[in-house]
């Protein structure tokens, strides 16, 4: 996938690690947001590339959310097993090592650790309108 070798290189080569302010709303009490990364995309006016770090207690989960509606998101299982269904797909689990994608406007009802014993993690990279500061939206 053209995309996973583009991205997971640049954002690693950049920096993880660095701040980011206001990435990490909107989340459960099941998971643990920390931001890593964020830049403006050179040669992409509005365009920023945004990451954030997000960990899965054993049997933890996010609340049903959205993302900003610009955001095109690849997530990518760092450790442990992530259980997503993103939209009106099937509910699918991904082991570390494995990614999916979120198309702008879409909605994600499950990202959950699909461990009861073992911790999990995730890196979302979103690439998303620079002035899009509420990554994040619990569904009500």
């Amino acid at each position: 996938m053209k995309l996973k070798r583009i991205l997971l290189p640049l954002v690693l080569a950049t920096g993880l690690g660095l701040g980011l302010a206001g990435a990490a709303a909107a989340h459960g009490t099941g998971d643990s947001v920390k931001p890593n990364f964020s830049q403006a995309i050179p040669g992409i006016p509005g365009k920023s590339l945004i990451a954030v770090e997000v960990s899965y207690a054993p049997g933890g989960a996010s609340l049903p959310h959205t993302h900003a509606k610009s955001a095109f998101i690849y997530a990518y299982v760092v450790s442990g097993s992530i259980a997503s269904k993103v939209n009106d797909g099937p509910e699918r689990v991904y082991k570390a090592g494995e990614s999916f994608f979120e198309e702008p406007g879409s909605r994600h009802p499950v990202s959950r650790n699909a461990s009861k014993t073992k911790p999990a993690k995730l890196l979302a990279v979103f690439v998303v309108d620079s002035n899009d500061t509420a990554l994040t939206t619990v569904e009500k």
